[in-house]
């Protein structure tokens, strides 16, 4: 399934998570930049509990976590923030102070394996929240930003890392916060 090589253009597929920035607030609908070569759109209504008279608080600028519900190629990709119960099941606008990177698809797919241990080693060192998009976006929040910045920084270097340069590189990293 390689959908991205380097940083190229992401491909939409229905089904997949991704986060995306909201560029466009036209209407009932906004528009998403999801990082492909067209942008998505997502219905006011697809968050949970909306309604005509009780729309979701999104802002341009604003980061989303959605769920392809069309895309095809005779179609604008079209996303939801909730799923065919309309439950969020963790999507939804992101938090403000955490830091959005890029990332190749290969080191996406190998964070979203079930177990992965990157991130369980990494949550020992440093406590996180993270969520991770399909479309090659991570947005990761630690305690400070200082901590966020080097959590984003061993994400994006344990592309190019082993199993074993990878627990070198957090056994250093758990002996300085002692």
């Amino acid at each position: 399934m390689g959908r991205l090589v380097g940083h190229a253009m992401y491909v939409p597929v229905k089904g997949d998570l991704v986060i995306g920035i909201v560029t466009a607030k036209s209407g009932d609908v906004f528009k998403v930049d999801i990082g492909g070569s067209e942008q998505a759109y997502l219905s006011y209504l697809a968050f949970e509990g909306a309604t005509k008279k009780n729309r979701p608080n999104v802002q341009v600028g604003d980061l989303i976590y959605g769920q392809f519900i069309v895309a095809n190629r005779d179609m604008e990709p079209e996303l939801a923030c909730i799923d065919s119960c309309g439950r969020p099941n963790g999507m939804g606008v992101i938090g403000q102070d955490g830091l959005l990177f890029k990332v190749s698809l290969g080191l996406v797919r190998k964070l979203l394996t079930p177990h992965c241990d990157i991130i369980q080693d990494l949550s020992k060192v440093y406590p996180l929240e993270i969520v991770i998009g399909m479309n090659g976006r991570i947005w990761v929040k630690s305690k400070t930003v200082q901590q966020t910045v080097i959590v984003a920084n061993i994400l994006e270097a344990c592309e190019h890392m082993t199993a074993e340069q990878r627990k070198s590189v957090f056994a250093r990293f758990a002996e300085n916060m002692m």
